[in-house]
């Protein structure tokens, strides 16, 4: 399109030139006009060409191998580090099963050797193997009799849970769910990998109940997490997009390091955090985010910034040969050193000079940043620096934060982490063909994540919640 407008345009140069010094100069003041239009153009083109991870938002899968956002600390040695508890296959003492393994013709002689022989144990060596797959059919066998006193018919009961002639247990329901919503597997490869396995096809009616069991039966644990967070010192926020029922809704994550939580909502913004399914409403702890503009209606809480995004955004600025954001990007760097990575804070007597240096990055900015260009109507055009200078000046507190604060990361990431899965969800799946379907992902996502946060087994604790149980990670105390 561009160079086609060029063609037409000289073409008409040809055509018709000025006759005079001042047709000459209008022509010119044109052409300026056109280059200048076209400059900002072809940068605006070549910086969505060189965005990646390490300048943009864009996800580290798209870079291949590149470097991180954040550079790893340098100086240790590869591989596992000291105090890392490892997952090495191990010996253990309680077997399933013992081979005893005895010679039965001397290499020497070549006799048989008898019972005569004492055998002494020479070595072991362990396998471990999974066991012949099939489901295991448990039959309950109900009987009655008449009371020999008062000749009442009796029947005994059958267990909790077991109401059909025919029906899975809540192992079954557990893998099912596990697969369909953490391990992201369709219901077509759930039916296919439960014929190869268990030589038992399950219909897709079965699938789906399962998870409607679950959600039905995780709305308790869901309000015991939203309770924990209520009460938590700082919250992670984060939102992404999915596809549901045909229309676009909101995947909103709320978590911390033990508990995670999340709902889908229409709304991106403020209308999913004034309803009764978010919890910020009355949040009075931290609110760690990327700076979505939404997040500063919340008053009741205080604000702290993803530093990962801004180093992004100053990365790509850097990269326009933008001095003042190679030193910001080179100052915040430093302060994610002398935090132990984010992990700790500044000792009181370095937090007034890193605020003044903070406000010089800013002046020098201001200095460097071209002025927001007048329009001919809205308001004035500002730069991508400027808006991020002037993000950086509203919100000094809140990028600072970490430094005030030991409890206060450095990055967003956990709730990028945690909100994550639902994105290889939506590449198997495609969308969420209901908005009830979308809801059990995310609560069923939520449970999972937070059981796995506490360090324990999440098939279990759903076995735990098909049996009508309390799970572990609760009663064995958080």
């Amino acid at each position: 399109m561009i160079l086609k407008k060029i063609i037409t345009f000289d073409k008409s140069i040809a055509l018709k030139l000025p006759d005079t010094i001042e047709g000459c100069h209008e022509l010119i003041k044109q052409l300026l006009v056109i280059v200048e239009g076209l400059e900002r153009r072809v940068q605006d083109l070549e910086d969505k060409l060189n965005k990646n991870s390490r300048n943009s938002h864009r996800p580290p899968s798209t870079d291949g191998l590149r470097k991180p956002a954040l550079p790893a600390k340098k100086g240790g040695k590869r591989g596992g580090q000291a105090g890392h508890k490892g997952k090495t296959l191990k010996m253990v003492g309680q077997v399933d099963e013992t081979i005893e393994l005895k010679p039965e013709v001397c290499t020497a002689c070549q006799q048989r050797l008898g019972a005569d022989v004492d055998f002494l144990p020479e070595s072991k060596r362990q396998v471990f193997e999974l066991p012949p797959t099939r489901l295991h059919v448990y039959e309950y066998q109900r009987y009655s009799c008449t009371c020999g006193h008062c000749g009442h018919l009796n029947k005994a009961d059958f267990p909790a849970g077991v109401a059909a002639p025919v029906q899975y247990g809540p192992r079954v329901k557990a893998l099912v769910t596990l697969l369909h919503q953490n391990g992201c597997l369709s219901v077509s490869k759930i039916q296919s990998l439960f014929e190869d396995l268990f030589d038992a096809p399950l219909n897709e009616a079965t699938i789906q109940e399962c998870q409607r069991i679950a959600y039905e039966r995780l709305e308790i644990e869901e309000t015991y997490i939203q309770e924990q967070l209520q009460q938590s010192e700082h919250i992670h926020a984060d939102e992404t997009g999915v596809r549901c029922a045909g229309d676009l809704f909101w995947l909103h994550e709320l978590g911390n390091e033990r508990f995670t939580y999340q709902f889908v909502h229409k709304r991106r913004g403020i209308e999913a955090h004034q309803e009764e399914q978010s919890l910020l409403l009355n949040f009075k702890g931290w609110l760690l985010h990327d700076c979505w503009a939404p997040y500063f209606n919340l008053d009741e809480c205080q604000h702290a910034l993803c530093n990962a995004h801004l180093l992004r955004e100053l990365k790509a600025l850097q990269e326009r040969k933008r001095k003042w954001a190679a030193n910001f990007h080179a100052f915040l760097l430093d302060l994610h050193k002398k935090t132990d990575q984010g992990r700790g804070q500044l000792p009181q007597h370095q937090r007034p000079p890193t605020i003044r240096k903070y406000s010089r990055l800013l002046e020098a900015g201001y200095r460097e940043e071209p002025q927001p260009q007048k329009s001919a109507r809205g308001r004035p055009k500002k730069s991508k620096g400027r808006n991020l200078l002037e993000r950086l000046d509203m919100h000094w507190k809140a990028v600072l934060a970490f430094t005030h604060h030991k409890h206060i990361p450095f990055t967003n990431n956990l709730a990028e982490r945690d909100i994550r899965p639902a994105k290889s969800k939506l590449k198997v799946a495609g969308c969420f063909r209901t908005l009830p379907g979308a809801q059990a992902y995310a609560r069923t996502h939520s449970f999972i994540s937070t059981v796995r946060k506490h360090q324990y087994n999440a098939f279990n604790e759903l076995v735990n919640i098909f049996s009508g149980l309390t799970p572990s990670y609760r009663t064995e105390g958080t």
